[in-house]
């Protein structure tokens, strides 16, 4: 049986950041595991843990101080930071606790704006644009502003943007950290949603075990190192 494409690989990632009085502290330590196409992953622990310093390098926004990282088998782990935004652009869509929309700009041109660091025609970004909207059921919304739309509303706008570009792997660092419980539970079946019917890997950030727990495979970082990686358990206190 032929096995699965790997999308994400850290092997023995370690990354120290310099003090203010000298020296270096150290954040994560031999960070290793894979991460296939069409998973569902949640990275969870608390905070000052590593997790968001292990998502910043799997989403090519920071460089371990060793390892090696490969996104679908390229060595990105020494990457010049211009290097490293194409990278982001041509296989990431994030997805962020704070929407990070453009105030005063449209629904339409917000979804539309990774696209045009891509290079590609006015109207071919309108009709991506678009098709997204219809997938997160937005499409009567393209010309609203940020300000005129809910908490929810606003974070299927940044997955439409995170799709529109057609990413083979979806970040999400505390997708549903802004919204309430129930806006947040909609949220999270929409990417289960987007997991299982487009086979879309997504790596979900979070510090919360009940938003963990829409994902199939948990991976757990505590003081920097990894104490857990499987299934989801039943048991929040086996972690």
């Amino acid at each position: 049986m032929k096995s699965k494409e790997t999308v994400i690989s850290m092997s023995k990632i370690c990354k120290s950041f310099p003090m203010e009085m000298g020296g270096q502290q150290q954040v994560l330590f031999d960070v290793s595991f894979d991460i296939n196409v069409g998973e569902f992953v949640a990275i969870m622990g608390p905070s000052g843990s590593g997790k968001s310093t292990c998502m910043n390098i799997i989403g090519a926004l920071d460089t371990a101080t060793s390892g090696r990282y490969e996104l679908y088998g390229r060595d990105v782990t020494n990457l010049t930071p211009d290097e490293l935004a194409l990278v982001r652009n041509e296989y990431i869509g994030f997805v962020f606790q704070q929407f990070n929309l453009l105030a005063k700009r449209s629904v339409l041109d917000n979804v539309m704006l990774p696209l045009m660091y891509r290079g590609l025609p006015y109207s071919e970004r309108v009709r991506r644009a678009r098709e997204m909207l219809v997938r997160v059921g937005l499409e009567k919304f393209e010309s609203y502003l940020p300000n005129q739309l809910s908490g929810g509303m606003k974070q299927r706008v940044a997955i439409a943007r995170a799709l529109a570009g057609n990413p083979k792997l979806i970040l999400a660092d505390e997708p549903t950290g802004a919204l309430d419980s129930k806006m947040g539970n909609e949220i999270l079946k929409f990417f289960k949603q987007l997991n299982k019917e487009m086979g879309i890997t997504i790596v979900m950030i979070t510090h919360e075990f009940d938003i963990a727990k829409y994902a199939d495979r948990l991976i757990h970082i505590r003081d920097g190192r990894i104490n857990y990686d499987g299934k989801i358990p039943r048991d929040e206190r086996k972690l």
